[in-house]
């Protein structure tokens, strides 16, 4: 008995075809996907992309899957408190901050930021977009100190010189760089930001090191690294 050939798929029924679409997928709601997401970003330690997502083998959806609920993956990732990769306003970056402040219930700082990876911006990219963390603070409607927005320009400064110099800047490599270029803080003024206290300079050289690592710089135990 000759078997009959099968239908062309221009001859489903589409509506036969979507009832048993329905019937045979797994039916997620919202709140099972944001938990999915935010469980992803937590293992990966930053927001997922769709491509990570989709080789997480514990996340149990495809990135599709989110998609149609959602409209756009963004869209899933701003539900989920996740904060997009890329495209991100600075309006979004802003209320971000706000956010956190209010959680903290006061204003935030770089390492509030740090502790929040996956769910906040990093720090970098408040850099790139404002200047610095202490304008974006200020942007966001948060009361900076005028010593944390001198202590922000000393790092930025320091961050620029290390990687003229191939190394973390010395007191003395400061001096010299302070001479070619009077719109850098003097070393003292920097010295100070610390009280002068024993150890002062090498803090200095420490939150210098941590911002030039965010950047992607690896920083020798000996201060030096690749320019």
């Amino acid at each position: 008995m000759a078997r009959k050939p099968y239908r062309a798929v221009s001859g489903i029924d589409p509506q036969a075809l979507a009832e048993f679409q329905a019937g045979i997928r797994r039916r997620y709601t919202d709140d099972q996907i944001l938990a999915a997401l935010r469980a992803s970003a937590e293992r990966l330690g930053r927001s997922p992309t769709m491509k990570e997502f989709a080789a997480d083998p514990e996340a149990g959806m495809h990135p599709q899957t989110v998609i149609e609920h959602f409209g756009t993956w963004n869209a899933a990732k701003r539900a989920a408190g996740l904060m997009p990769r890329r495209f991100a306003t600075r309006e979004e970056l802003l209320e971000q901050l706000r956010r956190l402040g209010d959680e903290l219930d006061r204003t935030p700082n770089a390492q509030d930021i740090r502790s929040r990876r996956g769910t906040m911006p990093s720090t970098s990219l408040y850099w790139h977009t404002f200047g610095s963390l202490a304008v974006a603070l200020r942007e966001a409607g948060f009361d900076v100190a005028v010593g944390e927005e001198k202590l922000e320009r000393a790092i930025a400064q320091g961050s620029v010189l290390a990687r003229a110099l191939g190394h973390l800047p010395k007191f003395a490599d400061w001096q010299a760089a302070r001479k070619v270029d009077p719109s850098m803080l003097t070393e003292w003024q920097v010295y100070r930001l610390f009280e002068a206290r024993r150890g002062a300079w090498a803090t200095f050289q420490y939150l210098v090191r941590e911002r030039l690592v965010e950047q992607g710089a690896e920083v020798r135990a000996d201060g030096t690294f690749a320019t």
